[in-house]
């Protein structure tokens, strides 16, 4: 029994002994395993490091914008005497831009409601001269007026309403083409005000390098430079949308014109002397009916 139990003692010391070194081991090694987790808590990551990149877009962003409307102010003033001819060309051609949208509009050149209206009045007979020229001259429209010049050769032949009709909207067309050649005249000076700053420019160039030998001199070449170059370019930046313009504004005119040149062809068959006669000619249905009933009541 003294031995078994020396036996068993020396077992459990033996494993003692073996499994001391792993809890030390374990107990040593706790402490530098959490060491990295604390210093990863302890360094933040810097806030700058996301948004750096955020603000520095938004800053070349600001600074493209300043540096552009620098640029254009820096043009602008480059013009130097020149831009006194722009800012004119440029004020008429937005003035009477507006004023031929405003007075090209379809509802006020040819009004549909009045036109339906006349057109059946003198299909069906209810009106007479006098009557149809007085509804012309209410309305008071273009179109009104075109057809105002052929009421009044009213019984005519139908040359005579058709030239008469003719005549009046010739009128009628040189006024709706008022002011179209301002347009057009601001679409062909201002390219021309920029050649003229071009040369102007160079001019100067020239005379400097001639006068002070700033040959070598940039900033001295540089006002004379850039004269030449913004007015071409400003004449050309008022020219290309004037002439768009321009064009744009002619064929509304032209297809107006077309409108009312269809419109009056009606006027002519209604109120011409081949038109009355023809219309004389066709069997009304009141009158049928009335003829109708005698020959009726005799056969009955």
């Amino acid at each position: 029994m003294t031995f078994c139990h020396r036996h068993v003692l020396g077992a459990f010391v033996l494993l003692f002994c073996l499994t001391a070194p792993v809890s030390a081991q374990e107990v040593s090694l706790g402490p530098s395993s959490s060491t990295p987790s604390e210093e990863i808590e302890v360094t933040p990551i810097p806030a700058g490091a996301t948004i750096a990149p955020v603000e520095e877009q938004a800053v070349r962003t600001s600074g493209r914008a300043q540096t552009f409307a620098t640029r254009i102010l820096e043009m602008a003033n480059s013009l130097s005497y020149f831009a006194i001819p722009f800012a004119l060309a440029t004020l008429l051609a937005i003035w009477f831009t507006v004023e031929r949208v405003v007075v090209l509009r379809r509802g006020r050149v040819v009004p549909r409601p009045f036109v339906l209206r006349f057109l059946k009045l003198l299909d069906e007979g209810e009106l007479d001269r006098d009557e149809a020229l007085q509804i012309c001259e209410e309305n008071g429209s273009p179109v009104a007026m075109v057809f105002a010049h052929g009421v009044r050769k009213w019984g005519k032949s139908s040359v005579e309403v058709e030239q008469a009709m003719i005549d009046g909207g010739e009128r009628q067309v040189s006024s709706l083409r008022k002011h179209l050649r301002v347009i057009n005249g601001v679409a062909s000076i201002s390219p021309l005000l920029g050649l003229l700053g071009t040369v102007w420019g160079m001019l100067e160039s020239f005379d400097k390098i001639a006068q002070a030998g700033a040959m070598g001199n940039t900033q001295e070449l540089a006002s004379g430079i850039a004269l030449a170059l913004v007015t071409t370019a400003a004449g050309l930046i008022i020219a290309i949308p004037c002439l768009v313009v321009y064009m744009y504004l002619s064929g509304r005119v032209d297809a107006l014109v077309m409108e009312m040149d269809d419109l009056a062809m009606k006027v002519v068959h209604n109120i011409s002397a081949e038109g009355i006669a023809e219309k004389n000619s066709r069997p009304r249905r009141g009158k049928e009916k009335d003829t109708s009933e005698p020959s009726q009541k005799k056969a009955v």
